[in-house]
Protein backbone atom coordinates (compact mmCIF):
# COMPACT_ATOMS: atom_id res chain seq x y z
CA UNK A 1 0.00 0.00 0.00
CA UNK A 2 1.05 3.36 -1.01
CA UNK A 3 1.54 6.16 1.57
CA UNK A 4 -0.20 9.82 0.57
CA UNK A 5 2.63 11.89 0.27
CA UNK A 6 0.46 14.58 2.01
CA UNK A 7 0.50 12.69 4.83
CA UNK A 8 2.63 13.16 8.20
CA UNK A 9 5.61 10.05 8.27
CA UNK A 10 4.67 7.53 10.80
CA UNK A 11 7.78 5.91 12.18
CA UNK A 12 8.18 2.52 11.39
CA UNK A 13 8.14 1.20 15.09
CA UNK A 14 4.80 2.14 15.26
CA UNK A 15 5.55 4.38 18.71
CA UNK A 16 3.66 6.89 20.50
CA UNK A 17 6.39 9.87 20.53
CA UNK A 18 7.92 10.93 23.87
CA UNK A 19 7.22 14.30 25.12
CA UNK A 20 9.92 16.15 26.63
CA UNK A 21 10.34 16.08 30.30
CA UNK A 22 10.40 19.85 31.79
CA UNK A 23 13.89 21.19 33.37
CA UNK A 24 13.97 20.80 37.02
CA UNK A 25 13.97 23.62 39.28
CA UNK A 26 15.58 24.26 43.00
CA UNK A 27 12.64 24.81 45.52
CA UNK A 28 12.81 28.60 46.38
CA UNK A 29 14.52 29.47 49.23
CA UNK A 30 12.63 30.80 52.19
CA UNK A 31 12.74 33.73 53.76
CA UNK A 32 14.01 33.15 57.02
CA UNK A 33 17.42 31.10 55.81
CA UNK A 34 18.18 33.99 53.31
CA UNK A 35 17.78 36.50 56.08
CA UNK A 36 20.11 34.44 58.17
CA UNK A 37 22.49 33.75 55.34
CA UNK A 38 22.79 37.64 55.24
CA UNK A 39 23.10 38.80 58.73
CA UNK A 40 25.76 36.34 58.83
CA UNK A 41 27.67 38.39 55.83
CA UNK A 42 26.68 41.28 57.34
CA UNK A 43 28.30 40.02 61.05
CA UNK A 44 31.57 38.67 59.72
CA UNK A 45 32.08 41.75 57.36
CA UNK A 46 31.81 43.80 60.96
CA UNK A 47 33.97 41.41 62.51
CA UNK A 48 36.56 41.97 60.11
CA UNK A 49 36.33 45.57 59.90
CA UNK A 50 36.26 46.14 63.63
CA UNK A 51 39.26 43.51 63.98
CA UNK A 52 41.65 45.62 61.35
CA UNK A 53 40.40 48.94 62.66
CA UNK A 54 41.14 47.50 66.14
CA UNK A 55 44.89 46.49 64.98
CA UNK A 56 45.27 49.66 63.51
CA UNK A 57 44.55 51.37 66.37
CA UNK A 58 47.03 49.56 68.60
CA UNK A 59 49.85 50.61 66.35
CA UNK A 60 48.90 53.54 66.16
CA UNK A 61 49.18 53.92 70.47
CA UNK A 62 51.44 51.34 70.84
CA UNK A 63 54.09 53.85 72.16
CA UNK A 64 54.12 53.56 75.95
CA UNK A 65 54.51 56.45 78.47
CA UNK A 66 57.37 57.02 81.20
CA UNK A 67 57.64 56.76 84.73
CA UNK A 68 57.80 59.87 86.56
CA UNK A 69 60.96 61.11 87.78
CA UNK A 70 62.62 61.05 90.68
CA UNK A 71 60.63 58.41 92.56
CA UNK A 72 62.24 55.71 95.21
CA UNK A 73 62.67 51.81 95.09
CA UNK A 74 63.79 49.35 96.79
CA UNK A 75 63.67 45.13 96.34
CA UNK A 76 60.94 43.82 98.71
CA UNK A 77 60.88 40.16 98.35
CA UNK A 78 61.18 39.12 94.49
CA UNK A 79 59.51 43.12 93.78
CA UNK A 80 61.56 45.60 92.47
CA UNK A 81 58.90 47.94 94.90
CA UNK A 82 58.20 51.88 94.28
CA UNK A 83 57.58 53.62 97.71
CA UNK A 84 56.54 56.90 98.71
CA UNK A 85 57.49 58.47 102.36
CA UNK A 86 56.08 61.15 104.62
CA UNK A 87 57.64 62.64 108.06
CA UNK A 88 60.64 61.49 110.19
CA UNK A 89 59.55 61.20 113.40
CA UNK A 90 57.12 59.19 115.38
CA UNK A 91 55.76 55.51 115.28
CA UNK A 92 55.81 54.26 111.66
CA UNK A 93 52.24 53.80 109.52
CA UNK A 94 52.37 51.83 106.20
CA UNK A 95 49.76 52.77 103.82
CA UNK A 96 48.76 49.44 101.88
CA UNK A 97 46.31 50.72 98.18
CA UNK A 98 43.89 48.32 96.79
CA UNK A 99 42.75 47.70 93.30
CA UNK A 100 43.55 50.72 90.51
CA UNK A 101 45.50 52.05 92.97
CA UNK A 102 49.12 53.13 93.99
CA UNK A 103 51.23 54.93 96.91
CA UNK A 104 50.29 58.26 95.46
CA UNK A 105 46.49 57.24 96.21
CA UNK A 106 47.35 58.15 99.65
CA UNK A 107 48.81 61.84 99.07
CA UNK A 108 45.63 63.48 100.70
CA UNK A 109 46.19 61.28 104.21
CA UNK A 110 49.54 61.23 104.37
CA UNK A 111 50.30 64.37 104.81
CA UNK A 112 48.20 64.43 108.01
CA UNK A 113 49.59 61.34 109.43
CA UNK A 114 53.31 62.40 109.35
CA UNK A 115 52.51 65.24 111.32
CA UNK A 116 52.94 62.95 114.31
CA UNK A 117 54.34 59.27 112.46
CA UNK A 118 56.56 58.27 109.90
CA UNK A 119 54.68 57.31 107.40
CA UNK A 120 55.54 54.90 104.16
CA UNK A 121 53.21 53.56 100.94
CA UNK A 122 54.54 51.13 98.51
CA UNK A 123 53.27 50.09 95.18
CA UNK A 124 51.96 46.68 94.92
CA UNK A 125 52.92 44.33 92.16
CA UNK A 126 50.74 44.78 89.18
CA UNK A 127 49.96 48.83 90.17
CA UNK A 128 51.86 51.58 89.82
CA UNK A 129 55.28 52.02 89.26
CA UNK A 130 56.70 48.93 90.81
CA UNK A 131 57.75 45.40 88.79
CA UNK A 132 54.70 43.46 87.16
CA UNK A 133 55.43 40.71 88.63
CA UNK A 134 53.45 37.01 88.92
CA UNK A 135 51.76 35.24 90.71
CA UNK A 136 49.08 37.87 91.69
CA UNK A 137 47.85 36.16 94.85
CA UNK A 138 47.03 37.37 98.19
CA UNK A 139 50.50 34.92 99.50
CA UNK A 140 52.73 36.61 96.59
CA UNK A 141 51.46 40.42 97.94
CA UNK A 142 51.63 39.66 101.52
CA UNK A 143 55.17 38.42 100.73
CA UNK A 144 55.91 41.73 99.15
CA UNK A 145 54.59 43.77 101.81
CA UNK A 146 56.80 41.50 104.69
CA UNK A 147 59.69 42.72 102.18
CA UNK A 148 58.84 46.27 102.42
CA UNK A 149 58.84 46.16 106.28
CA UNK A 150 62.79 44.23 105.97
CA UNK A 151 63.79 46.81 103.39
CA UNK A 152 62.79 49.70 105.42
CA UNK A 153 64.03 48.12 108.44
CA UNK A 154 60.16 47.73 109.90
CA UNK A 155 58.99 45.03 112.17
CA UNK A 156 61.20 45.13 115.32
CA UNK A 157 60.12 44.82 119.09
CA UNK A 158 60.16 48.67 118.69
CA UNK A 159 59.52 49.71 115.88
CA UNK A 160 56.17 47.72 114.67
CA UNK A 161 53.76 49.26 111.56
CA UNK A 162 50.18 49.66 112.08
CA UNK A 163 48.96 48.76 108.65
CA UNK A 164 46.51 50.62 107.03
CA UNK A 165 44.75 48.60 104.07
CA UNK A 166 42.54 49.91 101.68
CA UNK A 167 40.17 47.87 99.56
CA UNK A 168 41.44 44.39 98.20
CA UNK A 169 44.73 45.66 99.83
CA UNK A 170 43.18 44.61 102.83
CA UNK A 171 43.76 40.72 101.77
CA UNK A 172 47.19 41.49 101.44
CA UNK A 173 48.09 42.95 105.00
CA UNK A 174 45.45 40.60 106.34
CA UNK A 175 47.91 37.61 105.35
CA UNK A 176 51.21 39.28 106.35
CA UNK A 177 50.12 39.91 109.49
CA UNK A 178 48.71 36.63 110.05
CA UNK A 179 52.31 35.38 108.89
CA UNK A 180 54.33 37.58 111.21
CA UNK A 181 51.97 38.64 114.12
CA UNK A 182 54.73 40.11 116.07
CA UNK A 183 56.10 42.42 113.52
CA UNK A 184 52.59 44.56 113.48
CA UNK A 185 51.72 46.86 115.83
CA UNK A 186 48.28 47.01 114.45
CA UNK A 187 45.99 46.33 111.75
CA UNK A 188 43.06 48.69 109.60
CA UNK A 189 41.06 47.51 107.04
CA UNK A 190 40.19 50.15 104.90
CA UNK A 191 36.78 50.24 103.10
CA UNK A 192 37.95 46.27 102.86
CA UNK A 193 37.04 43.17 104.12
CA UNK A 194 39.80 41.00 102.71
CA UNK A 195 37.92 38.30 101.61
CA UNK A 196 37.87 37.08 97.78
CA UNK A 197 34.15 37.78 97.11
CA UNK A 198 34.03 41.36 98.95
CA UNK A 199 34.99 43.71 96.22
CA UNK A 200 33.94 40.89 93.62
CA UNK A 201 34.77 37.74 92.32
CA UNK A 202 36.35 36.53 89.00
CA UNK A 203 34.02 37.70 86.17
CA UNK A 204 33.52 35.96 82.92
CA UNK A 205 33.36 38.99 81.40
CA UNK A 206 37.39 38.18 80.98
CA UNK A 207 36.74 35.65 78.61
CA UNK A 208 35.16 38.23 75.96
CA UNK A 209 38.02 40.37 76.17
CA UNK A 210 40.65 38.94 74.08
CA UNK A 211 43.11 40.58 72.07
CA UNK A 212 42.83 42.73 70.19
CA UNK A 213 40.09 44.18 71.06
CA UNK A 214 40.56 44.04 75.23
CA UNK A 215 43.96 46.29 74.20
CA UNK A 216 41.99 49.03 72.25
CA UNK A 217 39.20 49.18 74.81
CA UNK A 218 42.16 49.80 77.76
CA UNK A 219 43.61 52.59 75.57
CA UNK A 220 39.96 54.08 74.58
CA UNK A 221 39.46 54.31 78.39
CA UNK A 222 42.50 55.35 79.70
CA UNK A 223 42.57 58.21 76.72
CA UNK A 224 39.27 59.43 77.91
CA UNK A 225 39.24 61.92 80.43
CA UNK A 226 35.44 61.86 80.86
CA UNK A 227 35.50 58.28 81.64
CA UNK A 228 38.68 58.58 84.61
CA UNK A 229 36.30 61.40 86.04
CA UNK A 230 33.40 59.02 85.75
CA UNK A 231 34.67 56.43 87.59
CA UNK A 232 36.86 58.49 90.00
CA UNK A 233 33.36 60.75 91.21
CA UNK A 234 31.13 57.68 91.22
CA UNK A 235 33.85 55.58 93.81
CA UNK A 236 35.04 58.58 95.57
CA UNK A 237 32.12 61.06 96.27
CA UNK A 238 30.25 64.52 96.25
CA UNK A 239 33.41 65.57 98.75
CA UNK A 240 36.48 64.44 96.71
CA UNK A 241 38.44 66.91 94.76
CA UNK A 242 37.57 67.03 90.85
CA UNK A 243 40.10 65.77 88.70
CA UNK A 244 42.87 68.03 87.13
CA UNK A 245 45.24 67.32 84.82
CA UNK A 246 47.96 66.32 87.38
CA UNK A 247 45.49 63.76 89.20
CA UNK A 248 44.10 62.35 85.72
CA UNK A 249 47.77 61.63 85.34
CA UNK A 250 48.16 60.03 88.31
CA UNK A 251 45.41 57.57 87.77
CA UNK A 252 46.03 57.39 83.71
CA UNK A 253 49.93 56.79 83.78
CA UNK A 254 50.53 53.98 85.50
CA UNK A 255 48.38 51.52 83.57
CA UNK A 256 50.59 52.98 80.34
CA UNK A 257 54.07 51.86 80.92
CA UNK A 258 55.86 49.23 79.64
CA UNK A 259 54.73 46.06 80.91
CA UNK A 260 51.29 47.34 82.54
CA UNK A 261 48.67 46.37 80.08
CA UNK A 262 49.95 42.40 80.40
CA UNK A 263 50.26 42.87 83.81
CA UNK A 264 46.56 43.75 84.02
CA UNK A 265 45.13 40.94 81.97
CA UNK A 266 47.26 38.67 84.28
CA UNK A 267 45.80 40.41 87.50
CA UNK A 268 42.30 40.22 85.80
CA UNK A 269 42.64 36.53 85.21
CA UNK A 270 44.11 35.83 89.12
CA UNK A 271 40.97 37.60 90.11
CA UNK A 272 40.22 39.94 93.23
CA UNK A 273 42.50 38.59 96.25
CA UNK A 274 41.19 37.57 99.46
CA UNK A 275 41.83 35.14 102.29
CA UNK A 276 39.49 32.38 103.27
CA UNK A 277 36.75 33.17 105.70
CA UNK A 278 37.92 30.92 108.05
CA UNK A 279 41.95 31.68 107.66
CA UNK A 280 40.98 34.90 108.08
CA UNK A 281 38.98 34.43 111.81
CA UNK A 282 42.43 33.40 112.75
CA UNK A 283 42.98 37.57 113.17
CA UNK A 284 41.09 37.55 116.92
CA UNK A 285 43.80 35.96 118.14
CA UNK A 286 46.64 37.98 117.28
CA UNK A 287 47.51 40.65 119.92
CA UNK A 288 47.94 43.56 118.15
CA UNK A 289 44.46 46.08 117.93
CA UNK A 290 42.73 46.00 114.78
CA UNK A 291 40.05 48.66 113.41
CA UNK A 292 37.30 48.87 110.55
CA UNK A 293 36.77 51.76 108.89
CA UNK A 294 34.02 52.37 105.90
CA UNK A 295 32.16 55.00 104.34
CA UNK A 296 28.87 54.80 105.45
CA UNK A 297 27.60 55.30 101.96
CA UNK A 298 30.30 52.96 100.31
CA UNK A 299 28.14 50.58 97.44
CA UNK A 300 31.35 48.47 96.96
CA UNK A 301 30.10 46.44 99.29
CA UNK A 302 27.01 45.11 101.18
CA UNK A 303 25.64 47.68 104.42
CA UNK A 304 26.13 44.96 106.72
CA UNK A 305 29.89 44.44 105.58
CA UNK A 306 31.54 47.10 108.15
CA UNK A 307 30.14 45.65 110.81
CA UNK A 308 30.67 41.32 109.89
CA UNK A 309 33.95 42.32 109.37
CA UNK A 310 34.91 43.62 112.69
CA UNK A 311 33.55 40.81 114.53
CA UNK A 312 35.43 38.11 112.00
CA UNK A 313 38.51 39.86 112.95
CA UNK A 314 37.98 40.50 116.60
CA UNK A 315 37.91 44.68 116.06
CA UNK A 316 35.73 46.97 117.98
CA UNK A 317 32.29 48.35 116.00
CA UNK A 318 33.52 49.79 112.88
CA UNK A 319 34.26 53.34 112.36
CA UNK A 320 31.85 54.92 109.67
CA UNK A 321 32.20 57.93 108.00
CA UNK A 322 28.82 59.89 107.30
CA UNK A 323 28.63 60.55 103.34
CA UNK A 324 31.77 58.98 102.53
CA UNK A 325 31.93 56.36 99.94
CA UNK A 326 34.71 54.02 98.45
CA UNK A 327 37.94 56.01 98.47
CA UNK A 328 37.58 57.63 102.10
CA UNK A 329 41.39 58.02 102.00
CA UNK A 330 40.74 60.91 99.37
CA UNK A 331 37.13 61.96 100.54
CA UNK A 332 37.61 62.57 104.11
CA UNK A 333 41.49 62.43 104.89
CA UNK A 334 40.77 63.63 108.43
CA UNK A 335 38.31 61.65 109.49
CA UNK A 336 40.54 58.35 108.00
CA UNK A 337 43.65 60.23 109.76
CA UNK A 338 41.64 60.24 113.59
CA UNK A 339 41.12 56.63 113.29
CA UNK A 340 44.53 55.33 112.50
CA UNK A 341 45.81 57.90 115.71
CA UNK A 342 43.06 56.08 117.45
CA UNK A 343 44.64 52.70 116.64
CA UNK A 344 47.94 53.67 116.69
CA UNK A 345 47.49 54.64 120.29
CA UNK A 346 46.10 51.80 121.33
CA UNK A 347 49.32 49.75 119.60
CA UNK A 348 51.29 51.79 122.03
Amino acid sequence: MTSDPGSPAIASSGAEPVPEEPATRRPPRSWPRRWARRAGLAALAVILVVTLASFGYNALTAHRATPPEGMSYTRAGDVLTRYRTWGSTGSPVVLVHGAFESADTWSRLAPLLARDHRVYALDLTGYGYSDRRGPYTTGHLAGQLLGFLDAMHLGGPRDRPVLVAHSSGAAAAAEATLRAPDRVGGLMFLDGDALATGAGARSPVRYLLIPPYRVSMLRLALRSDWIIRSVYSRQCGPACPRLDRAGLDQWRRPFQVPGAEAGLWDLVAAGVPGVDPARLAGLRAVAAPKAVVFGASDDVFAKDAPAETAARIGAPAPTLIPGAHHLTMISDPAAVAAAVEALAARAR
